[in-house]
């Protein structure tokens, strides 16, 4: 396994935890996952472990409000996923409705802070006549890119300095709204270090003399916001209703954040007893998605390769190791085509409409897909 590089606002046990935005030290740790892989850590199959763990918790910061990473190991990220299709298209969606209402202008100037995951925006928007910018630019995009700043003070700053004046900031992210309305407590993991909530993130734009000017809400990975900000924010109904709505949903009480915990203790027994309940019955069950965000439920719950066979993914680099935490080995989906009749756990509910596109011989064979949300909320 690679050494891991040491986070620069990685906790020390001993001392408080400080704000990763506000460097404030009150606040309260509102989910605990306890020792974890990370999740993007996934060893060769010559590795046989133990893998590295590391603590998994959220803390909630009393002074601005922002939910992140208690603290980080500072893994590398050593595998790249393939972009779904449903990515995309969402990018495009987004795209689409700037022009529409007109922040896309041919020769307008536009910059990028990625996510390391992949998935950039900007060739797309130079395509549609914008140009690459060196200084400050007329749009700037963030897609995920915040997620992964372990010091999210010096981020925002980055940011901010960048954009020109009357000029766009468009993030694209998870909002802490969503996390806590859809119980998506799984979200957390190591390298995604803040989680910002809309009425937190209005405040912290401030600072810069920016502010919410839309708050658009998608349903990719279950619930994703796009946040546009600009020096002259006039929200609109949508928006302001938005930003209440996650107000009244509780994303700045810490009693209503450490329901998140309650979500993922249920949520683990749950899948834990479905599964157990299919090797009782000699179901073969099979995943489907190896992605970073089913590394905490997995091992949350205690799943390990007697419970799940495989897991297949599309993606060459993860193909032949395996999930980190667990002996479960990652598999071409081509295994899904000629393999024995099995249900598939789809562990990236989203993509189901594309999956059963590509693979049609998971039904064809007998199989069926089965989402992860089904089980979790005891649909299947």
């Amino acid at each position: 396994m690679v050494s891991p590089a040491v986070d620069p606002l990685m906790a020390d046990p001993a001392e408080p935890i400080r704000c990763r935005y506000c460097h404030g030290e009150s606040g309260e740790v509102v989910l605990d996952l306890g020792q974890q892989p990370g999740c993007e850590q996934f060893p060769r199959p010559d590795d046989d472990g133990p893998d590295p763990r590391y603590p998994l918790r959220m803390w909630c910061c009393t002074g601005c409000g922002l939910a992140q990473l208690a603290e980080d190991p500072g893994l590398p990220e050593t595998v790249l996923s393939v972009e779904p299709q449903a990515m995309r298209d969402q990018a495009e969606r987004v795209l689409d409705r700037l022009a529409a209402e007109g922040w896309l202008h041919p020769g307008a100037s536009a910059i990028e802070f990625g996510s390391p995951h992949g998935g950039s925006w900007l060739p797309r928007v130079l395509r549609r006549g914008l140009v690459a910018a060196d200084g400050r630019a007329d749009l700037v995009l963030d897609t995920y890119g915040m997620l992964h700043e372990p010091d999210q003070s010096e981020a925002m700053l980055r940011r901010a300095a960048r954009l020109a004046p009357g000029g766009l900031l468009v993030f694209q992210l998870f909002s802490l709204g969503s996390v806590l309305r859809l119980g998506q407590w799984d979200e957390l993991r190591h390298g995604h270090h803040g989680y910002w909530s809309l009425p937190a993130l209005d405040e912290a734009l401030a600072r810069y003399g920016l502010g919410v000017h839309r708050a658009w809400n998608y349903p990719l990975a279950g619930g994703t916001l796009v946040v546009l900000a600009n020096h002259n924010p006039k929200p609109d109904r949508e928006t302001r209703m938005t930003i209440e709505a996650e107000y009244s949903a509780g994303v700045l009480d810490f009693a209503t954040l450490r329901k998140l915990q309650e979500r993922a203790d249920a949520d683990a027994a749950r899948l834990r007893a479905w599964l157990t309940g299919r090797a009782r019955t000699r179901r073969r069950v099979i995943g489907y998605g190896a992605a970073s965000r089913a590394v905490p439920l997995l091992c949350h719950a205690g799943v390990d390769v007697s419970l799940l066979r495989a897991i297949a993914d599309a993606s060459p680099g993860k193909q032949g190791r395996r999930m980190p935490g667990t002996q479960i080995p990652v598999i071409p989906p081509e295994y899904l085509r000629s393999g024995q009749p099995a249900d598939v756990l789809l562990l990236l509910p989203q993509l189901l409409d594309e999956v059963r596109r590509s693979v049609p011989e998971v039904e064809d064979r007998g199989g069926r897909w089965i989402r992860v949300d089904d089980v979790l909320a005891g649909r299947a």
